[in-house]
């Protein structure tokens, strides 16, 4: 229910405009009845049970269920029930993440929805935003939100205009508080969302929901939805291909079995055996573990990541669009230098009498509880210089506002020890030196000082007061009557944050573009790409940019680094321009504004602790600290996933290789089956936690930051990776040959062949995990801390021992212990084979050899990063190498 506040006299004055009736009540509801409710746009409508159906309707989801279903039925349940965790696990990460990402829409209604005070049937109202009408008449002051797009009315008492100072960076971008005045055109709009950060007024509501500037935002994030990563594309298509392949190999087979044996059982049985062997089930678990344990990392070191696939997308991250306020800066205004006469000093410490004089004169002509800014600066800044402050007794006698005409504020004080009343001014540089009735000289060389500061990014205000025995005993009318003595100037900064430059030099080495995206003045933007080492030779700005076609916009996106004055809607078109050219896009932003690019991009980093909900909810990563080196931090910890995601991969396409030769080998020489479902089931008891577990823990290798991102045209699952598995995988399968050819030479009964073959099969399994965990590490593997490794190696051999030499485990297997002397060839040939291998592999190289995407090459430390638009082909663009012990996020 609406609430009637008093109309005491604490509260500010209400001028003629707002002394109307308003809208009736009566008329009020047919307005919200035919319009709507002020509400930011709805969402596509994509409830729980609809999201549920999609992630259902998921290739891997299918195919993990079949598995988990083929496993049932075939009597395997314990592998039944560890895939169908697995199931519940992807389906609720799933659902979560989309679901997650449905209330970007809902924290932007949020937004919009602060209580507000209209004046209704004569009486000043209180009530939720949602229930403003156009034609309502608002009344704005000092601290609030505006909300819905109004218009400022003239002050009918006075016949005078009202002024607002407001604070629109949310909507904008801009850090500095904006000037909106009635009686003018073009500055007398006030828009939904953004903060009255001094002044009252009256206005007069124009448009409410999705029809202010706030929901037209809101409408253009409706239909946009993050793209999925490029692994998470290679990995679908992966699983799909291999999919097909399994279950054409087990329909060959079964059929070649019956027609060489006439024995259905056994070809049935042949044919399930390599489907199980065969199903990629693997594939979408890697992906899911490594995401999920991935994204807890990063929570631990500042970084929530809201949907985990961007982790990997981040790691190939070519172009990382930054946007200015609130990111590279502190969104913050701080006094960052002072001037007078000749004397110049920059902050805290050590101030001239003068300068400190100026200091104490600023604040004189700033309001008592500083909501502006500057204001707020300049508070901060006399307590950081141990300034005095004002007396206790002194007492404001007069103030003299923001007008139109003059771009300067004052204060008037009765001070203790005065005999007059002292005036303090401050305000436009221009304006401040006309009322201090500066020479000409004087004046162009303050102005010229101004320019000077702009392009260092500074704001600048004037500072000025009258004269220490000047008389007044009253004072004047108007700030144009006031003897004002010039004191100087004060220069404003939002500073960079710690550790900027040190994050884009990184991100720089690792080949990585740092673009800025501001809505900022272009000198200001040149000035702070400048101080965080972004190249600041050539400013975009604005709709320049795009009053020139497609390849020019193009070729812009190629030379320049930092673009100024950018609307939302152009930071939007600039991500998707970039993604045309086949960038993998980051893009950061904490504003209203930034929403769109950060649901388009790739990958979306918004700031936690500044950033607006809206930013949060439609970003990929959340940075909780707001430090924009986490960012770096993330790109690295992206790069190792990548890595380490490569490593499984070769992992288990290489480990399938023996096992699938085992499975054809008897059939082949007309031998009874060696393989059987429950062995398999055994075998997949090492390699799924080996293939999640183990490689997850891995950290990267020291020059994972020096390399170029991988080329977004770059597969994972190419030639080289499929050449190098199978070759890993042959090797295994030549250990298992050899020793079932020894145990069939020496007559050996079944079982104990098959018992050879096995314990061969799982040394095969545990000489690939170490294969695949050594690169370019600087220590050996075995000094490398990861425990998971030697816990599936002990369960590994703790298993062979029990099926060679326990007799109910053995009977359960089908096996016999056989000799000795084999049973040690067995033990030994596979890690002796693969090793050698390896080592001869280094050899050949003479140089670490780093390994990711199924590529070897060579990366010298120390290289220069190379531009990741230059690559016609991911051949082109060489590899990124194996992790390996080193510092991880």
């Amino acid at each position: 229910m609406p609430v009637v506040i008093s109309t005491a006299a604490s509260q500010p004055p209400v001028p003629e405009a707002g002394r109307v009736q308003g809208l009736s009540s009566a008329e009020a509801l047919r307005r919200l009845a035919s319009q709507g409710p002020n509400v930011l746009p709805q969402s596509d409508g994509r409830s729980g049970l609809r999201i549920m159906r999609s992630v259902l309707a998921e290739p891997m989801l299918l195919l993990l269920v079949g598995a988990s279903t083929v496993h049932l039925l075939l009597g395997d349940p314990a592998d039944a029930a560890i895939l169908g965790v697995s199931v519940f696990l992807v389906v609720g990460l799933t659902f979560y993440q989309q679901y997650r990402s449905e209330r970007a829409l809902e924290a932007l209604r949020e937004l919009g929805n602060p209580m507000a005070r209209v004046r209704r049937d004569g009486r000043i109202l209180s009530l939720p935003s949602r229930d403003i009408v156009p034609g309502d008449v608002l009344l704005l002051s000092e601290g609030d939100r505006v909300p819905a797009d109004a218009r400022l009315l003239t002050d009918g008492a006075t016949a005078g205009d009202q002024a607002l100072q407001l604070d629109e960076s949310l909507l904008t971008g801009e850090s500095v508080a904006v000037r909106r005045a009635s009686g003018m055109a073009a500055q007398d709009r006030v828009h939904a969302g953004t903060l009255v950060v001094s002044g009252h007024a009256t206005a007069e509501v124009t448009a409410t929901g999705a029809d202010t500037a706030i929901g037209r935002i809101g409408t253009s994030m409706q239909h946009l939805r993050t793209p999925p990563t490029p692994m998470q594309r290679q990995i679908r298509r992966a699983v799909l291909v291999f999919s097909a392949l399994a279950l054409a190999a087990s329909t060959l087979v079964a059929v070649l079995h019956f027609l060489l044996h006439r024995d259905w059982l056994q070809a049935a049985l042949a044919g399930v055996t390599l489907a199980m062997a065969n199903v990629p089930e693997e594939f979408p678990v890697v992906l899911s573990v490594f995401l999920a344990l991935g994204a807890w990392r990063m929570a631990r070191h500042r970084a929530l990541v809201r949907r985990p696939p961007a982790i990997e997308a981040l790691g190939a991250v070519t172009v990382l669009c930054v946007d200015k306020t609130g990111t590279l800066t502190e969104n913050r205004m701080a006094v960052a230098e002072l001037v007078t006469g000749g004397d110049r000093s920059s902050l805290p410490d050590h101030l001239s009498p003068d300068l400190r004089d100026l200091l104490e004169s600023a604040d004189a002509a700033s309001a008592d509880d500083a909501v502006d800014p500057m204001e707020s600066a300049l508070r901060t800044a006399l307590r950081g210089a141990a300034s005095a402050t004002r007396p206790p007794d002194a007492q404001r006698v007069a103030e003299y506002p923001l007008t139109p005409e003059l771009l300067a504020v004052g204060h008037a004080w009765r001070l203790p020890g005065r005999a007059d009343i002292g005036i303090f001014c401050k305000g436009a540089p221009e304006a401040v030196a006309l009322l201090c009735g500066l020479p000409e000289v004087q004046r162009a060389a303050v102005l010229g000082e101004v320019a000077a500061m702009g392009r260092r990014g500074l704001r600048v205000l004037a500072v000025a007061a009258s004269p220490v025995g000047a008389g007044l005993c009253s004072p004047p009318a108007s700030l144009r009557d006031c003897p004002l003595q010039w004191r100087g100037l004060v220069g404003f900064a939002d500073p960079l944050r710690a550790g900027v430059p040190e994050a884009v030099r990184e991100a720089t080495t690792a080949g990585i573009r740092v673009l800025m995206l501001t809505g900022d003045h272009p000198e200001t933007a040149r000035a702070i790409a400048a101080q965080a080492g972004i190249p600041s030779d050539t400013v975009a700005v604005g709709d320049a940019i795009f009053s020139h076609d497609k390849d020019d916009i193009v070729r812009k996106l190629g030379d320049t680094h930092v673009f100024a004055r950018i609307k939302p809607e152009l930071k939007l078109a600039l991500v998707q321009a970039l993604q045309a050219s086949g960038h993998v896009v980051a893009m950061t932003g904490d504003g209203v504004n930034d929403a769109p690019a950060l649901m388009a991009a790739h990958v979306g980093v918004a700031m936690g602790a500044r950033g607006t909900d809206v930013a949060r909810e439609a970003s990929s990563i959340v940075l909780l600290d707001d430090n924009f080196v986490t960012i770096v931090h993330a790109i690295r910890r992206g790069r190792i996933i990548y890595d380490n995601i490569v490593r499984a991969v070769r992992y288990i396409l290489a480990v399938h290789v023996p096992i699938t030769g085992l499975a054809l080998l008897p059939l082949l020489l007309g031998e009874p089956l060696v393989l059987l479902p429950l062995h398999v089931v055994c075998l997949e008891l090492i390699i799924d936690p080996a293939s999640t577990l183990v490689f997850e823990r891995e950290a990267g290798a020291p020059d994972i930051m020096r390399r170029p991102p991988r080329s977004p045209r770059h597969r994972m699952l190419n030639a080289p990776l499929l050449l190098e598995s199978l070759g890993q995988g042959g090797l295994a399968f030549v250990a298992v040959i050899v020793l079932y050819l020894l145990g069939r030479s020496q007559d050996l009964p079944v079982q104990q062949t098959g018992t050879l073959a096995f314990v061969a099969l799982v040394i095969c399994n545990l000489s690939l995990i170490v294969t695949n965990r050594i690169g370019a590490e600087q220590e050996p593997w075995w000094r490398r801390r990861n425990p998971v490794f030697w816990v599936i190696a002990a369960s590994a051999l703790l298993l062979l021992a029990s099926v060679t030499f326990l007799a109910g485990p053995s009977r359960w297997f089908g096996f016999e212990r056989p000799p000795l002397s084999l049973l040690a060839v067995a033990l030994v040939l596979p890690p002796l084979l693969l090793g050698s291998a390896e080592w001869l592999r280094q050899r050949w190289l003479r140089r670490p050899a780093h390994f990711a995407a199924g590529q070897w090459s060579t990366c010298p430390a120390g290289r220069e990063p190379i531009d990741p638009g230059q690559y016609a082909s991911a051949d082109e663009m060489g590899s990124s190498g194996p992790p390996s012990h080193g510092e991880s996020l």
